[in-house]
């Protein structure tokens, strides 16, 4: 299941260019939470804290406990965060509060386990066309990833949506005829063709005309 922690968060007031750099300043970052029954916030948490949630995280999607002080505890689920271009640093956050009663949406990434038997035997290629799955649970439920046993494999095979089994209390609405994961004949690589050696030229055979018959046709010396 998805990960799930308690991160301590502060409202914050203060907005703009100037008060962003001096929470950067202060090793914290800003976030926001938001939802379709709450109104969204402005907070800000610790960049210690964000850092080590997110680096010690099985999957891309994480549960989160906010304690908020002077309210009540929210869950919400981490729905984006921006870096850094350089160095990577957290620079934002976006929390989607949730409800354990209510379903959720999210893209959970597919992990292909094993190795193919097409592979390991006659040289294929596993080639993976869904990188994730648009799923569909309660907070409870969500998996950090989902895991897809390929070692049958063979040349030519493929494992469609349908064929993936999902965690209890997990649908998807992508279409069932998808292919997730398939085998690929090996590509051979084409020989060269042979330049071909351009043609000789024909050889020219000239005649060589007969002594006897040149004499006769010389004119007699005059007497």
């Amino acid at each position: 299941m998805a990960t799930q922690v308690t991160l301590t968060a502060e409202r914050r007031t203060a907005l703009g260019r100037s008060a962003v750099r001096k929470l950067k300043a202060g090793g914290a970052v800003p976030a926001v939470i938001y939802g379709a029954k709450v109104k969204p916030e402005t907070l800000q948490i610790s960049k210690r804290d964000i850092s080590a949630l997110l680096s010690h995280a099985a999957g891309e999607n994480i549960l989160v406990e906010l304690e908020v002080a002077g309210a009540a505890n929210r869950l919400a689920l981490v729905q984006e965060v921006q870096h850094a271009a350089i160095g990577g640093d957290v620079l934002h956050v976006d929390f989607h509060a949730v409800s354990m009663d209510e379903m959720i949406e999210a893209d959970v990434p597919l992990e292909p386990t094993g190795t193919p038997n097409g592979v390991r035997n006659f040289g294929g290629l596993l080639e993976q066309s869904l990188r994730s799955l648009s799923i569909e649970c309660l907070p409870r439920d969500l998996p950090d990833l989902i895991t897809v046993d390929v070692s049958a494999l063979n040349i030519g095979d493929a494992i469609h949506v349908r064929e993936i089994q999902l965690p209890v209390g997990v649908t998807t609405r992508v279409s069932p005829d998808l292919t997730a994961l398939s085998v690929m004949a090996p590509t051979v690589e084409e020989a060269p063709a042979a330049v071909a050696e351009p043609a000789a030229a024909p050889e020219v055979i000239r005649e060589k005309k007969d002594d006897s018959a040149a004499a006769a046709a010389a004119p007699a010396p005059k007497k």
